[in-house]
């Protein structure tokens, strides 16, 4: 059975998919799994094995997909004694349970591929992130304009979803030449399950594309997805500093972190 574990969590992997790895790691007196029983959540909350079945599994279920959004590895500790006191279950024993979230290599796609988009590919690169770059003109789209990319999609941007998978391993950064080049194709990104969508630009622009897109029919609660103006405020000017206000700002939202200086 671990072994179809195992293939399974090479496979979802592959498939740019995140799945929560449940582990049995100890279990006392009259418990319903032994140490060692995994089983696997997945995000769209089907599951394959168990760690017990009733209401200890829809409990490990829960913090499964919680740990999915935290990206936080946890330690679930049960006593199956006395369900007056909130046990889970009479059969007088206990078990600890490790809930491990596990997620392919995160990936960025950046649609647009003009001085900006280069110098944040350069980066994601560096940082450890697969790269993706995806803009209509050809010229922006290819190794020779931009070879810090692993692939390229010489599409407009609403095609985007068509031709390459969006995960929720997938953070959008939008480097594009206005307005009217997002709102022409930002709707069917705000379709898909990415952990992380970012427009570049002013808050005046962004406004003239949030307006757009209501127009569309675009819901707001879609829209509230987004960041935009995209990076954390370092003033910075130049391709490079930008890249690195963009990348700071994917890096705490992915960690969870604050943004706040860290200097008492």
């Amino acid at each position: 059975m671990n072994e179809d574990i195992y293939k399974k969590i090479s496979e979802t992997l592959s498939a740019g998919n995140s799945v929560v790895l449940c582990t049995v790691i100890a279990s006392t007196g009259s418990a319903p799994r032994h140490a060692g029983t995994k089983m696997l959540i997945f995000e769209n909350g089907e599951r394959m094995g168990t760690v017990g079945g009733g209401e200890i599994e829809g409990l490990v279920i829960n913090e499964a997909m919680t740990s999915l959004k935290t990206n936080k590895t946890k330690v679930l500790k049960y006593s199956m004694v006395d369900p007056l006191r909130g046990d889970p279950g009479t059969c007088g024993g206990t078990v600890e349970i490790l809930v491990e979230p596990v997620k392919p290599s995160p990936r960025v796609i950046i649609i647009g591929g003009g001085h900006v988009g280069k110098a944040l590919a350069q980066l994601a690169k560096y940082l450890g992130f697969k790269v993706a770059v995806s803009d209509d003109r050809v010229e922006f789209c290819n190794h020779e304009a931009n070879p810090y990319a692993d692939e390229f999609f010489a599409v407009p941007m609403k095609e985007l979803p068509d031709v390459t998978d969006i995960t929720s391993s997938t953070y959008l950064l939008l480097t594009t030449r206005g307005s009217e080049t997002d709102i022409a194709g930002l709707g069917s990104l705000l379709k898909t399950p990415a952990a992380f969508i970012g427009v570049i630009g002013s808050r005046r622009r962004w406004e003239t594309t949030r307006k757009g897109l209501l127009e569309q029919g675009v819901s707001v609660e879609d829209l509230d997805r987004v960041h935009s103006p995209l990076g954390l405020e370092l003033n910075a000017e130049t391709p490079e500093e930008i890249a690195v206000s963009i990348m700071a700002e994917v890096i705490m939202v992915r960690n969870n972190g604050t943004g706040i200086s860290m200097k008492a």
